[in-house]
Formats: C-alpha cells, structure tokens, sequence
C-alpha cells in the first residue's frame, strides 16, 4: 500500500512537470507576434489578335510582373514599416521590337516611435529609395538610352513626425529635415547633365575637360501621404503622393510624385487594376525626337496611365 501511495505521488509530480512545460511552451510564441508579414505577387497580361479586320490593327501581346512584399513591426509605443515593390512590363507588336512599358523598383522604411499608445503621432524617421532594372528609350530610337539601372536613382533620409490613422486606413508624413540624392551611374548621362546633376564641360573644340557629376544632393522639406480604403463593394482605391522641395536651390518649386489606383477584386485570385502615375521634377528635362535627332527640352509633367486584369497571389 504504502509502495502504491509512492508511485501515485511520483506520478502526480511527473504530471505537474509536463503540465508545466506545457504552459511554458504555449506561450513562447506570443513574444513573436509583434511581426506581420505580406507578400503578393501577380501578373496581367493583355492580348490582341487580328484577322480579317477590315477596321485595320496590329497584334500585340503585353505582360506585366509586380511584386509588393511587407515587413511590419508593433509593439507598444513603437511602429517600423519596411516594404519592397517592384514592376516590370513589356510589350510585343507585329513588325515593332520587344518595347518596355513599366519599370520600377521601390524600397520603403518608416521607424515611428510615439509617447503613448493612444497618441496617432509618432516622431519619425523615412527612408526611401526608387530606380528602375533596365534601359529606357525615347522610342522608336532604341540606340541611345535615357536612363537605366541607377540612372537615375532616388534617396530620401529625413526625419519628422508621422500621423497614422488605422480607422480611417491613412497616413502623412512631415518632414522638414530631408535630404534628396539622385544618383546618374551612367557616365554618358551624366555629361549630359540628365535629371539635374552638373553635366560635363568641354573646350572650344569639343574635347571633355571635366566629367560630369554622377550625384546630385538636396536638403529641403517632404511631405507624403498614403490612403487605402474600399469605396465601393470589392472595388478599393490607393493613393500615393509626395512633394519634395529643396531649400537651397530654387526654394518653393515643388516635386511631384503621385500615384492613383483602383484595385477591382473578382475573387482571391483574380482582380482587375486601373491607375495613373504623374510625376513632375524641374531637374528632369523631357527629351524628344526632332528631325531624326534626340534633343533635350524642358521639364514637362509626366503621365503614366495603366489598365490590366491579371492572377495576384499573397501570402
């Protein structure tokens, strides 16, 4: 009996034993929550075929690769938002070369810090950084290249306040400390002065005495705003847009980079997207053929407009 009573005991400590590491191990994973995690990825594809059409047309078939990809952390009083985008797109006509017709890639880190959980105030610092994979033309010349992997390239660093508004999906960023660095990695489009940086300087014979700069750097004030919500049943509108102006030269013209789109969900997979890209920047100068030549004109607001239906899969 008393052999008995010792083992109901040892068992009984046993179990205590497992019960607790038990209790230990479920809650390990809770200090790891502070973590969310997205990725998405789709492709749209748009397509035009002929025969017989006696309206007239080209075939043509045109794809487009993109890539959004979230790091978020939270915890308390203390909010960091990284996030990596990227677009590729071409397109194919009968008798036309293989034509790019989108060309991105983005990379965005906010670290937010705010006094109090309630506040929707975080003191801030930003760090963007946008370029593009491969060359771009000013179409049909396909010779000469107007910009390209690093050229030009955007930098942004500053440090300001952010104000986040979960309830109504919004976001904006002050920043009255920035700084700006575009950088033009390719030495030809560098002489040429491209996107503002000090183009080069040759003698009274056209000889190269000095080349020109591969950066330009600015210190001025940012302003960006984000805003995502569903206006209509499965139809959801984005906007992206910031203003830039630098102190130092020409203070109070102003950068515009601004993005629309309208994201049209027809089930998990399948969804429809329409958007606009305005983008204007006195240090970009428009380029456009005259007589078989490429000549270099000024700054020009810039539109970009896109329509597509594609499979997107997130994770």
């Amino acid at each position: 009996m008393k052999a008995l009573k010792t083992l109901i005991v040892f068992v009984f400590l046993i179990s205590n034993q497992f019960a607790a590491q038990d209790k230990i191990i479920t809650q390990l994973p809770d200090s790891t929550t502070h973590w969310k995690k997205l990725h998405k990825f789709g492709f749209d594809v748009n397509q035009i075929s002929f025969v017989n059409w006696n309206a007239g047309g080209n075939n043509s078939i045109s794809g487009l690769l993109k890539g959004e990809i979230k790091r978020i952390y939270e915890h308390k009083n203390t909010k960091w938002h990284n996030e990596f985008l990227f677009r590729y797109g071409v397109n194919k006509q009968d008798g036309v070369e293989l034509r790019k017709t989108d060309d991105a890639i983005a990379f965005n880190s906010t670290f937010g810090f705010r006094k109090d959980t309630i506040s929707n105030w975080f003191y801030s610092a930003k760090f963007n950084f946008n370029t593009q994979f491969t060359n771009g033309y000013q179409y049909p010349n396909t010779e000469k290249a107007i910009s390209g992997l690093f050229a030009p390239a955007y930098l942004f660093l500053g440090v300001g306040t952010e104000y986040i508004n979960k309830e109504q999906k919004l976001k904006i960023y002050l920043s009255p400390l920035t700084q700006k660095t575009t950088l033009v990695l390719n030495q030809t489009l560098a002489n040429e002065g491209a996107f503002g940086v000090t183009k080069a300087v040759y003698d009274i014979d056209g000889n190269l005495v000095t080349k020109g700069k591969k950066s330009r750097n600015e210190v001025g004030a940012l302003i960006t705003g984000y805003h995502k919500d569903e206006i209509f049943r499965n139809i959801y509108l984005e906007n992206r847009i910031s203003f830039y102006s630098d102190y130092l030269n020409n203070f109070g013209n102003i950068d515009l980079n601004w993005q629309i789109q309208f994201d049209l969900v027809v089930n998990k997979f399948v969804r429809a997207n329409i958007g606009t890209h305005f983008i204007y920047d006195d240090d970009i100068k428009a380029k456009e053929e005259v007589n078989g030549e490429q000549v270099t004109v000024g700054p020009k607001l810039q539109l970009k407009q896109i329509l597509g239906i594609g499979l997107t899969y997130s994770f």
